[in-house]
């Protein structure tokens, strides 16, 4: 044997080794403060998921982290019937990952289900949150491959060429972010009762060996005055940071992530009249460029036995991001709110892909509304409904893995007469696509040069199903132009089940 000079192509591949979501269940009880007055009933419970850290480990993951966690109850025997208590809901988990290596690349990304109270009595709580847990882990990797053979005609080559992403760096930064979000004047904050909160607005720019990031958090807190009233306030909070990569350029596309690390929300003194909010984001950011690549998927010679080895890889390809935004205007209608006034409500987005089966670019999903609602005597209730919407995505790859991320924006509500509300939103749309192929590389490949002749003249062979030219005149060790030559054939890419071919033996002089 011996071996065969090849020309070499290097790609540097981001393989996807594990992609998880994982479900978890996070318990406390916790004891009323003795500044607090005893709880009749809970009427709701909001909270924002904080990651403290993420370790990845052999084969598993390790995380640490907490839900920031706000309980509005009706209290007993008070004059003051709506209150709020903060607690936090520490947790630790460990997740199992096979295949997964200490130093591989990591994304976790979370979604709080639910969260519930429970009175126990008086003076206790149980609290009780469904957290999910969406984990990816990739492993990079630099292969060699072998596009083509050098100073020998007599091989015949399969070649292909394709699109890959190929992975340019990866990096991260830490971006803290405090601001003092005012209140009305009028209002001298006594209790935090509800925070919601979400990253959005997400946008990058490309520099010089370095990415600027730039996105929004975007806080709504609900707070109780001194006098007995209930009101909102909407914050932004820019987070804007530079992630050291080097050699990123202009077209490269980039996958960014975005992880709540810490959260504070703190009224200030009640003269101050506004609420201090300090928070932490993980940025990370995967970047690649699309690289077009000529493989060899087959070879073979007419002469000599040619041996290889055959590997496989997985590498990402038709990644993109992209951002669009989608009016919702629907009139709802809900019974027994004659007469109360409207004073928050939660907007969630569900969205599934079902409606691929007939229509691949349709996704069908429904917003949860749930809507609260306030009497002169501050008796707080809750309403929830669904409003349908559908979404096109134009242009979509078959198969594609796609992620989606849904945020409201300026949403108004109007109360009419009868129970109808009129809503208007604005929903914007954020959409990572990407797909995934399976590259053969052929390594190691030699020649025998004491093959045995061939021991026929001429064969009459009929098509079978599955077959092509190629792995016919690999059969008879032969050439694919030679057997178009002798049979008339005017495409090569198309031949018949049942077509006669004949094949003679092929010399280098009769080619």
């Amino acid at each position: 044997m011996m071996g065969i000079n090849t020309s070499k192509e290097n790609l540097c591949i981001n393989k996807l080794v594990c992609n998880k979501k994982e479900i978890i269940f996070v318990e406390k009880d916790m004891i009323v403060p003795d500044t607090k007055p005893d709880i009749l009933n809970t009427i709701c419970t909001s909270g924002v998921v904080c990651l403290y850290k993420t370790e990845l480990q052999d084969d598993k993951l390790k995380i640490d982290g907490g839900i920031n966690t706000y309980i509005m109850y009706l209290a007993e025997n008070s004059e003051d019937k709506i209150r709020g208590i903060n607690t936090n809901l520490d947790f630790t988990e460990n997740i199992n990952l096979p295949n997964c290596k200490e130093g591989m690349d990591l994304k976790v990304n979370t979604n709080l289900k639910s969260i519930e109270c429970q009175v126990l009595n008086g003076r206790k709580i149980g609290i009780k949150a469904t957290l999910e847990i969406f984990v990816e882990v990739y492993s990079n990797e630099n292969i060699d491959l072998v596009n083509n053979i050098e100073e020998d005609d007599s091989i015949q080559i399969l070649k292909e060429e394709l699109k890959v992403n190929e992975l340019v760096g990866v990096g991260n930064t830490k971006i803290y972010a405090k601001e003092t979000v005012p209140v009305q004047n009028v209002d001298n904050i006594a209790e935090i009762l509800k925070v919601n909160s979400n990253i959005c607005d997400k946008d990058i720019k490309i520099s010089y060996n370095k990415i600027l990031s730039k996105a929004e958090a975007r806080i709504k807190i609900m707070y109780l005055t001194e006098d007995n009233r209930i009101n909102s306030v909407n914050a932004k909070i820019p987070i804007v940071g530079f992630i050291d990569i080097p050699n990123v350029s202009d077209g490269n596309t980039c996958n960014t992530n975005y992880e709540i690390k810490n959260i504070i929300i703190k009224p200030n003194q009640p003269e101050e009249h506004s609420i201090n909010v300090e928070i932490e984001v993980l940025v990370t950011c995967m970047v690649y460029h699309e690289k077009t690549i000529t493989l060899i998927q087959d070879l073979y010679s007419p002469y000599e036995e040619i041996t290889f080895n055959l590997k496989q890889y997985n590498a990402i390809i038709n990644s993109r991001e992209f951002k669009d935004k989608k009016q919702i205007r629907e009139k709802v209608k809900i019974d027994g709110i004659e007469g109360k006034q409207l004073i928050d409500v939660d907007i969630f987005s569900n969205v599934s892909n079902e409606g691929r089966l007939n229509n691949p670019n349709k996704f069908d999903g429904e917003l949860e509304c749930n809507f609260t609602f306030t009497d002169n005597n501050m008796n707080i209730e809750q309403k929830r409904t669904k409003i349908p919407f559908d979404y096109v995505i134009d242009n979509l790859e078959p198969n594609s893995n796609l992620k989606f991320n849904f945020q409201i924006d300026n949403p108004n509500f109007i109360v009419r007469d009868g129970g109808e509300i009129d809503c208007d939103m604005d929903m914007n749309i954020e959409c990572n696509s990407s797909g995934t192929s399976s590259l053969n590389i052929i390594e190691n490949i030699e020649k025998n040069e004491n093959t045995s002749d061939q021991d026929y003249s001429v064969v009459v062979y009929i098509v079978k199903r599955g077959d092509t030219l190629w792995n016919i005149a690999k059969k008879f060790r032969t050439t694919v132009d030679f057997i178009v030559r002798t049979n008339g054939i005017e495409d090569e890419n198309k031949i018949n089940v049942g077509q006669k071919l004949y094949i003679p033996r092929f010399s280098k002089i009769g080619a």
